[in-house]
């Protein structure tokens, strides 16, 4: 599913609707009831972690911060994590992914997405399936052709037409009411906010490290890809226990975490795609051959890894005396 980075994407995209009333809509979801979002106006757009949350209100009611207004304060936020880079990349990670992949995508994605309303708000919580997505004044079209031949059209959940002319089109995600945004900024890997002492603590944990990266209590919008690059880049084994590490590896792999993720962003940003060194490939960038393995705490969700034995050695207990985080 799609990561913290390029939920944010989606969410530039919707910046310069904001203040403006939709004046029509469509979509095949069945969930919501897209007829009720006609007539309102956007009021607000903010994300959290893999979410995205957009804030309606009657169209005669009091407009929220306007669109330059919040772009302007998202900037900002970002730009404090967001060093200009100047590397080209092909667009997007490789696709497509395996077939198991893709079951385990999907279940992890319905592990996340939130399971029941919580009574009509004016909040509409989108939550992206693994090829979810965004289009502003566009509409996606076939790249190829399916199992059976047929060149067709992803088909969209949400198409939301505003008054200025332009239009906002989502794609394979659930969408919900709620209430007010369940944001955590503290947790969230691109926010200004995010805790790293908190982060830490969760990282000494005894389980394996590559299950603790993807808890989203600690991690929000930390997903796969951004999980088995930064162990790669860390030097870690996926399967090392976290309270076998000491501070200063804990504290290299927060960092690549947070570098890595601020980067991906801002390349999407470029209109510049990712290039991966362990992720769905045969040979880390040393050339050796990597390992692939399905991991996942005990009755949970099973997800798929790539490591490097030779640049990610496995560490046993006794190899090595780590430090306490207060």
């Amino acid at each position: 599913m799609p990561e913290g980075p390029s939920v944010r994407k989606f969410q530039l995209l919707t910046f310069p609707f904001v203040g403006q009333v939709v004046t029509k809509v469509g979509g095949s979801s069945r969930k919501l009831s897209v007829n009720d979002l006609n007539a309102l106006r956007l009021q607000d757009s903010q994300v959290h972690g893999k979410n995205l949350y957009l804030a309606f209100v009657a169209a005669e009611g009091p407009v929220g911060p306007t669109a330059e207004d919040t772009a302007l304060q998202r900037e900002a936020a970002c730009g404090a994590r967001c060093p200009a880079q100047g590397q080209q990349g092909q667009d997007g990670v490789p696709h497509p992914h395996s077939q198991d992949e893709e079951l385990q995508e999907a279940q992890n994605s319905r592990s996340e997405a939130p399971e029941a309303a919580e009574g009509r708000g004016n909040w509409l919580r989108i939550h992206f399936g693994m090829f979810g997505s965004v289009r502003a004044n566009e509409f996606s079209r076939a790249s190829r052709a399916n199992k059976r031949g047929d060149w067709k059209d992803p088909v969209p959940r949400l198409v939301l037409h505003f008054e200025s002319g332009g239009f906002l089109v989502f794609y394979n995600c659930r969408m919900l009411w709620c209430s007010s945004p369940r944001a955590d900024p503290s947790s969230d890997i691109l926010a200004v906010e995010f805790h790293r002492g908190r982060a830490l603590r969760a990282l000494r944990a005894p389980d394996p490290i590559c299950y603790t990266l993807l808890d989203q209590r600690y991690f929000s919008g930390l997903g796969n890809i951004i999980k088995n690059e930064i162990l790669y880049l860390a030097r870690i084994h996926p399967l090392t226990p976290g309270s076998l590490l000491a501070l200063s590896d804990l504290e290299h792999l927060l960092d690549c975490a947070v570098q890595f993720s601020s980067e991906w962003l801002h390349h999407k940003l470029r209109g510049q795609g990712l290039h991966p060194q362990v992720y769905q490939k045969e040979q880390c960038p040393l050339g050796h051959p990597l390992m692939k393995g399905t991991f996942g705490p005990s009755g949970g969700f099973k997800r798929l890894t790539w490591w490097c034995p030779q640049c990610q050695p496995e560490l046993l207990p006794g190899d090595g005396d780590p430090s306490p985080v207060t």
